[in-house]
């Protein structure tokens, strides 16, 4: 309860709100969205794969080879590159979140003032509208027929009045009414932060593809060391010589890391983020641009999205009351309502408030979907959609009126009067005209839709209001199915709603928890649902839905639950985020066979050099110039580049199709290389470079099918770098410690190897892929 009364018409004074900010007194900042500067430093630095890399570097310069150690300065750049992109994703990022971030109203010496959430203190007087979601835990000090979901806190999902001294908890959110609040709990006090997860948390969006990687890092986890020891000591019992068991053990672990990947995946994700940001989009969570790409569904309501929002009363239709006297009702009931939505908004500048006193107010809510308020001179005046003001129906030739409008897409309201007290449901309701609200069609939004069509999205508009008006705003935005509409409020409870969900594409008259539902049955029916949504209406949805987009102009707790905040309120930005995400996640799966072929033939070829007695045929040295070559740098590129297929999931039987051929590859050519060094007399030396070399040349096979569809770029970027590998190996050979590969008898060997890799890649890669592996459930 609160520590003592506090005038809900004064609020504190500033004296007192210093004195409680002075006691501590005051609510905590909001979580932020990004790590701090120090968080990604150490989370890139401080890797399990370092630490490998660096013990490893340890060991190697007990040797004395400090050529060798060369790896451990490819590893510092690629942690030095992907902490600053994280940190450059990370500054812009905070930008937009301070512009998508809603101040608090709170009352303060008599007035109404915005505050940021962490200035509200103890006894605060916090002012709370529809659409509010509860920042602190506080009681109701002043009420208009507040209603509260408490369903982020409790799991219930329905309203629930609350009266003068009533309790609310932070994380719930208003669904109708409006009250003044005194603060009760501030900061970790409060009822939601003592929740092992608070209602004010995003959901924890789970990132496919992360998943995947760390389970390939799981299981390296579990070989890297044991296998590394093992070979080490292997290697001591048989030679005795600690340089070469080092260096060559270093080889193969260093070979085992897949650290590129991680680091590339994570600063990808972050690149995507900063790029959204660039166009007014906030991303709140990393993973869900992932999610996004995946979507093959996107759920979204008529305002804000079809149309723009701005809302007019375009005409007036009298029934039993002349147009005048249906506009002042109208009228009414808005200013005595004190809503500041849309509709409200359109009906307010239509003339100024009337001189009334109101004895009572029902604000709208969702479910009603209407609202009223009672007044002094006997009237009881409603307003909203007529379907529910007027259940039972209404007399035939307004209904055919009604129908006619509907039909141009107007938003049509219902305004009567009743003799008894508000209350659901009406009754004796005698309908006094119609209002028609019209809201202009978004100029870019046929274009929009026929581009997620385009790209095989589907597209669905689920609306409170009337399916006829939904269906023709639709139609003339050129939305596929725009005739499959269906009058929600015409479905009972116990419905099939799997076959709704797919024998529909507009669903009017929705009610909050039919939005649920409904992308409830979309998702069991196998879709990847993304849900757009700007009001209290849509939390519920947005909640279940695999991916939440929410208006920046839109209700604070459809923002707070959101994976995305369009700071413009523009849905036309979905396509950039689409196409974002998209690039992201194909670029990733691309690139990421060529940094498991050396991880795979490492892991392999470590396992079979433990049993021969036989030196491990690859130093730190000479592989360092290939991963570089041949993975590093062409992986970074192509991550960058355009790519919008739709993302179709199996990454791991995408990744082993084009990885496990060459790592198989490597281990045979290895293995024939380290035989033909006993056959022929050659030196470790001129072993394990052609080995290096055989290395390099299958990893450019791999990265010439990843790269394709060959533009330019891509073109210059694969003939480039095989010059670069041919330049390493022929000219710059002594820098990393390679024997000369400008030897004729030499040549008769490695050039028939290399003439040989084409043919055979491409064929294991048929046999491997599409018979073998495309039969594993990779799941």
């Amino acid at each position: 309860m609160a520590s003592h009364q506090v005038d809900s018409h004064m609020g504190l004074t500033q004296a007192e709100v210093n004195a409680r900010i002075q006691a501590g007194q005051h609510n905590l900042p909001m979580k932020p969205l990004t790590k701090s500067i120090g968080q990604i430093i150490s989370g890139n630095t401080f890797t399990l794969f370092n630490l490998v890399n660096v013990v490893l570097g340890a060991l190697i310069f007990t040797t004395g080879s400090y050529q060798n150690l060369l790896f451990l300065g490819v590893a510092i750049i690629n942690t030095a590159i992907g902490s600053l992109q994280e940190i450059n994703a990370k500054r812009k990022i905070d930008k937009m979140s301070i512009l998508a971030e809603s101040n608090v109203r709170v009352r303060r010496e008599g007035k109404e003032v915005a505050v940021p959430q962490e200035n509200i203190v103890q006894d605060d007087i916090v002012l709370l509208r529809r659409g509010d979601q509860i920042p602190v835990d506080g009681v109701v000090a002043a009420t208009e027929g507040l209603e509260a979901d408490e369903s982020p806190l409790t799991g219930e999902s329905d309203p629930i009045n609350k009266q003068l001294g009533d309790q609310l908890l932070s994380g719930s959110f208003i669904v109708a009414g409006q009250a003044a609040m005194q603060v009760t709990a501030v900061g970790s006090d409060t009822f939601a932060a003592k929740l092992a997860q608070e209602a004010k948390e995003e959901n924890e969006t789970k990132s496919q593809l992360l998943a995947t990687i760390n389970r390939i890092i799981r299981v390296l986890t579990y070989v890297l060391i044991p296998l590394g020891v093992i070979l080490f000591t292997v290697s001591m019992v048989r030679r005795g010589n600690y340089n070469r068991a080092i260096i060559t053990t270093a080889a193969s672990m260093i070979g085992m890391i897949p650290e590129g990947l991680v680091l590339l995946t994570n600063v990808a994700l972050a690149v995507s983020s900063r790029n959204l940001a660039n166009r007014h989009v906030l991303v709140r969570a990393l993973p869900a641009i992932e999610a996004l790409a995946r979507v093959d569904t996107i759920c979204l309501d008529k305002t804000g999205t079809i149309t723009s929002g701005k809302l007019k009363v375009a005409k007036v239709i009298g029934v039993s009351a002349t147009e005048a006297q249906v506009a002042e009702a109208a009228r009414r009931i808005a200013y005595a309502l004190n809503d500041d939505n849309e509709t409200a908004m359109a009906i307010k500048a239509t003339a100024a408030a009337p001189d009334t006193e109101v004895t009572a107010r029902m604000p709208f809510s969702s479910a009603r979907k209407w609202s009223g308020a009672s007044f002094a001179d006997g009237e009881n005046l409603v307003m909203g959609a007529p379907q529910f003001v007027f259940p039972e129906g209404l007399a035939p030739a307004v209904t055919t009126q009604l129908n006619e409008v509907m039909q141009q897409g107007y938003r049509v309201l219902a305004v009567a009067r009743t003799p008894y007290p508000l209350a659901a449901p009406l009754e004796d309701a005698e309908l006094l005209g119609l209002l028609l609200i019209s809201d202009e069609l978004r100029p870019t939004a046929a274009a929009t839709f026929n581009f997620f069509a385009g790209q095989g999205v589907t597209l669905k508009v689920i609306s409170g209001d009337d399916p006829v008006t939904v269906a023709n705003v639709a139609k003339a935005a050129d939305l596929a199915g725009a005739d499959q509409a269906i009058d929600m409020s015409t479905v009972a409870e116990e419905a099939d709603f799997h076959a709704l969900a797919a024998e529909n594409n507009v669903f009017g008259r929705v009610t909050p928890g039919q939005k649920k539902k409904l992308i409830a049955a979309m998702q069991d029916n196998g879709h990847t649902v993304a849900m757009t949504g700007d009001g209290v209406n849509d939390v519920l949805a947005l909640r279940q839905a695999n991916c939440s987009i929410a208006m920046a102009s839109g209700a604070e707790a459809a923002k707070s639950i959101a994976d995305f905040v369009l700071i413009d309120s523009n849905f036309d930005a979905m396509t950039w985020v689409l196409n974002e995400g998209r690039r992201v996640i194909n670029n990733i799966e691309r690139v990421a066979s060529m940094y498991l072929v050396k991880t795979i033939f490492s892991v392999i070829l470590t396992a079979i050099f433990i049993f021969l007695p036989l030196d491990y045929p690859i130093v730190p040295i000479n592989l360092t110039p290939v991963s570089a070559i041949a993975v590093a740098i062409p992986s970074f590129f192509l991550t960058l580049e355009p790519n919008f297929e739709r993302v179709r999931g199996q990454f791991m039987q995408k990744v082993m199709t084009l990885a496990l051929p060459a790592a198989l590859m490597v281990v045979a050519y290895a293995l024939i290389l380290t035989f033909f060094e006993s056959w022929f007399g050659w030196s470790f030396g001129v072993t394990s470079t052609l080995v290096a070399l055989l290395i390099g040349v299958i990893e450019l096979h791999v990265l010439t099918l990843v790269a394709r569809p060959f533009n330019r770029y891509k073109t210059v970027m694969v003939i480039g770098l095989y010059l670069a590998l041919f330049a390493i190996f022929f000219f710059g050979g002594k820098i990393f410690s390679m024997s000369n590969l400008w030897d004729f008898k030499l040549m008769l060997v490695y050039i028939p190897l290399i003439v040989s890799t084409v043919p055979v890649y491409y064929a294991l890669q048929e046999l491997l892929g599409r018979r073998v592996l495309s039969r594993i459930n990779w799941r």
